[in-house]
């Protein structure tokens, strides 16, 4: 069963949504967001479990899929171009395949529609170390999220997750922050979220993938899969960049798209 989720309208024009990965809220791709809405209506939508949007007890590509339709339902969208970045990727290629056509062409960030081997247990781990009852800071949960995460931009990423209890909530956790992600679900979805897309055929429409040059998401192995799925496909490399190249290069990356958009 579908949910409904939030959203923000920005911007004018032929619609575009955008979704984001895993761990992260439609602020992720704002950069992206403000670059082209010049010349579209920006869609950007938190996904089940992220974000403002719903907590559900399911999470697969199927179900998140319907999630994008039923929001084009009630937004009166009979077909929109999408742009998806890592797990948002999956879910533009799942309603491309599940539903083709609703889907006017699509914008693959760093992700092929191919099954991934584990990648972020050290992630889980940590966020699950990060004791809500006793930090009584960012800081301390950052202290904690340290010993499994190394990079301090991903941990700055994953704590924008961390936000304070209302009043309204203050019976139902035990100190003053709580995670907004439904992290119990995630987790127990995980091996769901490492699947590729499915559908019943290939996506005719055009296809752009965009790759970051230090990023092992999509490789040569992956050239087959993405060919059967998707004949009309291209791929472009931004170099200097690794999966994160929507926000290590936004220029770049809003001008590949602004060009295989307006095609």
């Amino acid at each position: 069963m579908s949910v409904e989720l939030n959203y923000r309208i920005t911007g004018d024009g032929p619609p575009l949504i955008l979704l984001h990965g895993l761990f992260g809220s439609q602020d992720n791709l704002g950069g992206i967001s403000r670059r082209l809405q010049d010349q579209w209506q920006i869609h950007a939508l938190d996904q089940r479990n992220h974000g403002s949007s719903p907590h559900t007890d399911t999470m697969d590509y199927p179900s998140m899929a319907d999630d994008v339709l039923a929001y084009m339902d009630a937004r009166g969208l009979d077909k929109a171009a999408i742009l998806g970045h890592s797990m948002g990727g999956k879910i533009a290629m799942q309603v491309a395949l599940q539903a083709p056509e609703r889907v006017e062409r699509i914008i693959v960030a760093d992700i092929a529609p191919v099954t991934y081997h584990p990648r972020h247990d050290a992630v889980l781990e940590g966020l699950n170390a990060v004791d809500l009852g006793a930090i009584r800071s960012r800081q301390d949960a950052d202290k904690v999220l340290a010993d499994y995460v190394e990079e301090p931009g991903v941990r700055q990423f994953l704590l924008k997750n961390l936000v304070r209890v209302a009043d309204d909530e203050r019976n139902d956790y035990p100190g003053p922050y709580r995670w907004r992600l439904n992290l119990p679900v995630i987790e127990q979805s995980y091996s769901k979220l490492a699947q590729a897309p499915e559908g019943d055929g290939p996506f005719e429409g055009p296809v752009l993938f965009i790759k970051g040059a230090d990023s092992a998401y999509i490789q040569e192995k992956h050239r087959d899969e993405i060919r059967r799925l998707f004949p009309n496909a291209d791929l472009r490399i931004i170099s200097g960049t690794g999966h994160w190249l929507h926000a290590e290069k936004p220029d770049s990356f809003a001008a590949l798209c602004r060009r295989f958009l307006a095609d």
